[in-house]
């Protein structure tokens, strides 16, 4: 080869090295000796840059390459076979995107430029996604054509693995912000806009998703714009993050405007250009800030709060950490010691077992650096009568400062978070326990990526439109399976969604064997910051059975119908609200209207005119209270004649309890009514005599209570005396007694000791009825603890679990209100299934009566809703009602001992309460209580 000829293929590394060996007389660009001046060129260019080029050239679009670029094909793959071929040929892959751009450029001589494209290409053996940004330029020939494409370009595929990377991971990282137990927002824009906000800071605000979510910070919190807005505007625009502890926010929350105090951090956030926004977390420190500022009035009062604070609270003195105060919380709470345990001792030496935990350290630096040190949720280990118990607690040491400025001690705040720690790890474990039920369950989950229809779904929804297990689906390939005649109903409610972000549906899918089934579907639709669906989450559960239900219900009313239609008396419907929607055919050809006239003119005009107000009125109390309708009045009959009808109504309930429909009729009674004003008079001959007999039974109830009350006390005399002479007659030897003597004084002891049960029942349940009702504020926990107490041998007996949740204080009857628990709990642990320890599980909450579901007494007082559930044998919930009647029992004598007054008892307690008590329960899996008592 002659040097002089080629000095353009000089140097080019690798890649210059092959050019120059290659024999090209053997391809279409013919010997190097026959290349244009433009070709030597650009290939000098090419092979001696260190940026990525390819050269296509001529009309086979022959391949050259640079050493650049040579990294981006590989191993095992293309290079260097690819040097001097045609272009189709060497990316066969790849070749329908890149052929059309390359014969553009060679047409047009317009370049074109990509950025992060997906191309993928052949190497390392496989066929891999490779991300590129390039451009394509057109190279002129000698002769002024263009006879070349030189590609000059970068591989991205990293940066975009990268950025999508960023994606999931920010995704994630709102997950977990909705999860944590502080308080966090992400504003967005100058305008300070909630992007996200966890449910800790809608606690925190009281404030709804929907009054706060992608609105102005101070649109749902004005009243904090004074104090908070400067602080982020400055983060917002300056780009400094700005922390605070024990910041003063006044919130208008729970019904009153609050002074509460937060440790805040607010960050901004960044792009790659500038900050877009700021991320607030928020921590409300109110109740210890208040116990703290209190603190700092006086000795006096500091030492009066200290003791009767309801945190726990202790001072420690000098180096030795002697406790020199604890109040009732941290001594019977906490530490469960007695003062004279702990005070004037060493606190180490009260609780070695601090020891080797990290307290002796906190101690040591708080004397040290004079520094506040708290934690929240922190675990520690205290001996409770011989036993470490754990622990989790809300701490704050302080630092207690002479007047000299040096550090003569430590007070420790402690809030017991345990239950609230293991409260939340339950419901950690109970939302993890839901996620695996959804995969096994009739409900399937889905999530539609709206760009590109791909779906995330449950294992269970393939099998729910005839699609193989695993199969990856799209949004069109389950349309596909869809009714033609339901496709429009689906479109409809994409529709909706668009407007309402709720997606909602019923439809029918078509499966191989060509039955329907129907499916409901519920979803919701998100928006990005442009207003733009990019996401549906939703469930899909199959009603099919539902639907057959509701045919089974269509065919049921056809049958009321013709059978209302054949009844002598007028059958009548209307809907939950009043509006009359049937009439049987008996109604028609009594008036002589036809159901036209009727739907016209309105029911009203069959009613006498003197009794159409009072039938409305009636009618609508009814409707608003759901009690049973009943009203006489007068019909109009086809000849004019007006005669008596007695008209009664009954409203239809779902098993909830919600009124669907009502059935009513309407019977003629003018006969009754003429003889009835017959009677009228003689009645009114009789009501003085019996008004007197009225009184005189009155009187005779009352003498009857006290006889029954002094009966049953005298009664248990002679039921001793039968118990002890029973007894000793048992005690004699086999010779003085025979065996079938020993089976009647047996079977007299457990007549006698069932009377006296009886008898002492029937004593609590006249106390329940006479007692005076004195109403004091009472510490509920201890009664129950009382309770589990009396009942502890038997509780020990069974290997029962009482799980007992914290109840509160709450005003009550106390000595009433722990009969009340004593029967409720002794029931739970006397019907439990046999070989299975009971479980009673205690709790309760407060709620506005309005909002109890039901009709109360007090709807605008707070309701204390205590609920007792066990795993017994339970009951048939149709006797929910009975059971609360006196002598009510389900079981034998042989099964389970009692005298079927324990539960009405209870009712009366509640009642005398101005409660409520309700029963639920399926046979064989427990029963649940639930007690409704208004906080008068």
């Amino acid at each position: 080869m002659n040097n002089t000829n080629h000095d353009f293929l000089a140097k080019g590394g690798e890649m210059g090295e092959l050019t120059r060996a290659k024999n090209w007389s053997e391809t279409s660009v013919g010997p190097v000796e026959s290349w244009s001046q433009s070709l030597r060129t650009t290939l000098g260019i090419l092979l001696n840059s260190k940026f990525p080029m390819f050269l296509f050239w001529g009309p086979e679009h022959t391949c050259f390459y640079n050493d650049a670029y040579r990294p981006s094909l590989g191993k095992d793959g293309k290079h260097p076979d690819i040097l001097g071929k045609n272009g189709a040929q060497c990316w066969p892959e790849i070749w329908d995107f890149i052929g059309p751009l390359i014969q553009n450029v060679m047409d047009t001589g317009e370049p074109n430029w990509h950025e992060d494209q997906l191309v993928p290409i052949y190497r390392n053996g496989i066929l891999e996604d490779v991300y590129w940004t390039f451009s394509y330029s057109p190279v002129i020939n000698d002769d002024g054509k263009i006879n070349g494409v030189l590609v000059v370009c970068t591989e991205t595929t990293d940066k975009v693995t990268i950025r999508k990377n960023l994606e999931e991971s920010e995704k994630k990282f709102k997950n977990i912000v909705k999860q944590v137990p502080l308080g966090i927002v992400i504003l967005k824009g100058e305008d300070l806009v909630v992007e996200m906000a966890n449910e800790t800071y809608y606690q925190i605000v009281d404030k709804t998703e929907e009054e706060t979510l992608y609105k102005p910070l101070f649109d749902s919190v004005p009243e904090t714009k004074n104090i908070v807005y400067p602080l982020l505007s400055k983060v917002y625009h300056e780009g400094t993050p700005y922390f605070s502890n024990e910041l003063l926010v006044t919130l208008n929350r729970f019904g009153q405007y609050e002074d509460c105090y937060f440790n805040l951090a607010f960050h901004p956030l960044r792009n790659e250009n500038a900050i877009e926004g700021v991320m607030v977390v928020a921590y409300e420190v109110t109740e210890p800030v208040k116990a703290k500022h209190f603190l700092t009035e006086s000795e006096k009062a500091f030492r009066n709060l200290v003791l009767q604070s309801p945190i726990a609270m202790t001072i420690f003195k000098g180096k030795e950490y002697i406790i020199e105060l604890a109040n009732k919380t941290m001594l019977n709470d906490i530490w469960q010691k007695k003062k004279s345990e702990v005070i004037g001792k060493p606190a180490l030496e009260v609780f070695p077992e601090l020891l080797n935990q990290k307290y002796p350290q906190l101690l040591d630096k708080v004397l040290s650096e004079g520094k506040i040190i708290q934690e929240n949720e922190a675990l520690a280990y205290i001996d409770i009568r011989g036993k470490l118990k754990k622990y989790y607690l809300d701490y704050q040491y302080t630092p207690l400062f002479e007047q000299n400025g040096e550090i003569s001690g430590i007070m420790i705040t402690v809030t017991d978070v345990t239950n609230k720690v293991l409260d939340r790890k339950k419901v950690e474990e109970a939302e993890e326990r839901s996620r695996l039920a959804s995969e096994v369950a009739d409900i399937v989950t889905w999530d539609l990526n709206i760009p590109t229809q791909e779906l995330i779904y449950s294992e269970n929804l393939p099998a729910l439109f005839g699609f193989k297990k695993g199969q990856r689906l799209s949004r069109p390939q389950i349309l596909e399976h869809i009714y033609l005649e339901d496709l429009a109903v689906i479109e409809k409610a994409y529709e909706e969604a668009l407007k309402t972000h709720i997606y909602k549906y019923e439809a029918r899918v078509i499966k191989d064997d060509g039955t329907p089934t129907w499916i409901r579907v519920h979803g919701r639709i998100f928006f990005d910051e442009m207003k733009n669906p990019v996401k549906m989450l939703g469930t899909v559960i199959d009603i099919t059975d539902e639907k057959i239900s509701q045919e089974i219900l269509k065919k049921s009313e056809e049958k009321f119908r013709l059978l209302a239609d054949s009844m002598p008396q007028f059958v009548w419907t209307s809907d939950a609200m009043g509006n009359l929607n049937y009439f049987s055919q008996s109604l028609y050809d009594f008036c002589g209207h036809t159901k036209a006239d009727i739907e016209k003119n309105g029911w009203l005009q069959i009613v006498h005119p003197d009794d159409r107000e009072e039938n409305i009125n009636r009618w609508m109390e009814s409707i608003k209270t759901g009690n049973e309708f009943m009203f006489e009045h007068r019909f109009r009959r086809y000849d004019g004649q007006y005669r008596w009808q007695f008209s009664r109504a009954m409203p239809q309930k779902d098993a909830e309890g919600i009124i669907q429909m009502w059935v009513g009729t309407s019977s003629d009674i003018q006969n009754q009514r003429d003889f009835t004003n017959q009677l009228e008079r003689q009645v009114h001959d009789r009501t003085e005599e019996l008004e007197q007999k009225n009184k005189d039974l009155i009187d005779m109830n009352i003498e009857l209570q006290s006889f029954a009350y002094i009966s049953s006390h005298d009664l248990q005399e002679p039921l001793r005396k039968i118990q002890t002479f029973a007894s000793r007659l048992a005690e004699l030897d086999d010779k003085n007694i025979s065996e079938k003597a020993k089976s009647y004084l047996e079977r007299i002891e457990v007549s006698a000791k069932r009377m006296q049960t009886l008898i002492q029942d029937l004593l609590t349940y006249s106390r329940t009825n006479s007692a005076e009702r004195v109403f004091a504020k009472t510490n509920l926990d201890e009664i129950v603890e009382e309770v589990i107490m009396d009942f502890s041998e038997r509780i020990e007996e069974k290997n029962a679990i009482i799980d007992h949740h914290p109840l509160g204080e709450g005003t009550v009857m106390p000595f009433q209100f722990r009969q009340l628990m004593h029967n409720l709990i002794g029931n739970a642990l006397k019907f439990s299934r046999k070989d299975v320890p009971p479980r009673v599980e205690i709790k309760a909450r407060r709620v506005l009566g309005k909002k109890l579901g039901f009709k109360v007494q007090y709807p605008e007082k707070i309701y204390f809703c205590l609920r007792i559930s066990d795993n017994g044998i339970g009951f048939d919930d149709e006797y929910k009602e009975r059971i609360f009647e006196v002598f009510q029992r389900l079981n034998t004598e042989s099964e389970f001992s009692g005298t079927g007054i324990g539960l009405a008892i209870v009712k009366k307690i509640v009642e005398n309460h101005k409660g409520i008590i309700k029963a639920h329960s399926e046979k064989g899996q427990g029963a649940t209580f639930k007690i409704f008592l208004p906080e008068l």
